[in-house]
């Protein structure tokens, strides 16, 4: 198979209150069956997920750090590694200073399975075609260095492809295999998109059919603590 992954670029500076629908389906020609990756910090803009902070002061969102946290799992220094409501372990509850006016920081998005149907059912009512949409942000892992995005958000893309029972190229019947795709299809479309070219959506062409579907980032990603073997 073979996938074409392509920026979404002439977007403009996203507002509170913006059809990001309506922008996305105007800027790009899409097709069904294409994914649409939307990073999380315009989402949370057209959304208002936004608080003031001192623009001199690189510190000021700390507490807003400790109020988008329903726990806090590490602290180190300045660092704070946290779970959000939503059930994400990340780097400051998702609070965010950077791709935004000096006197603000984004929030992580209220509800970003809500923020993608949101946008895939607006783009299929201006547009007429079906779309998955991922909303992404970019998070740090454990024991790797560097960031990479991941989904927190999806509409149409089946959290996990289940490979469980299916032979592997060997024949053999793999027991445990569950492929994060929205992970990996979201790191994809950052290779495009990037974090300095003011690039936030990014579309997949050729997703294989059993990639698309419904879930939830929440309900079927996220690790319950009760299989969690490091909280």
């Amino acid at each position: 198979m073979r996938l074409e992954i392509f920026g979404v670029e002439g977007l403009p500076e996203i507002e509170a209150g913006d059809d990001l629908a309506g922008l996305i389906a105007e800027a790009a020609d899409l097709a069904d069956g294409d994914v649409v990756v939307v990073t999380q910090k315009i989402v949370s803009k057209a959304e208002n997920a936004m608080v003031a902070v001192d623009p001199d002061d690189p510190m000021s969102h700390k507490p807003v750090v400790e109020q988008e946290s329903v726990r806090v799992l590490r602290r180190r220094g300045d660092l704070v590694i946290s779970e959000t409501k939503h059930g994400f372990v990340c780097a400051n509850a998702g609070v965010d200073r950077s791709n935004v006016a000096a006197d603000a920081a984004a929030l992580l998005p209220d509800d970003p399975d809500r923020s993608a149907r949101r946008i895939r059912d607006g783009i299929r009512a201006r547009s007429g075609v079906d779309v998955g949409v991922i909303v992404s942000d970019t998070f740090g892992r454990p024991w790797r260095r560097g960031v990479a995005d991941v989904a927190i958000g999806t509409a149409g893309v089946r959290p996990i492809l289940d490979l469980r029972g299916t032979p592997d190229a060997s024949g053999r019947e793999l027991q445990v295999t569950e492929v994060a795709i929205v992970d990996e299809l979201a790191a994809a479309a950052e290779l495009v998109m990037g974090k300095t070219n003011g690039v936030p959506v990014a579309v997949i062409r050729g997703a294989h059919p059993d990639w698309l579907g419904p879930g939830s980032i929440q309900a079927d990603l996220v690790r319950s603590p009760g299989e969690d073997l490091f909280r």
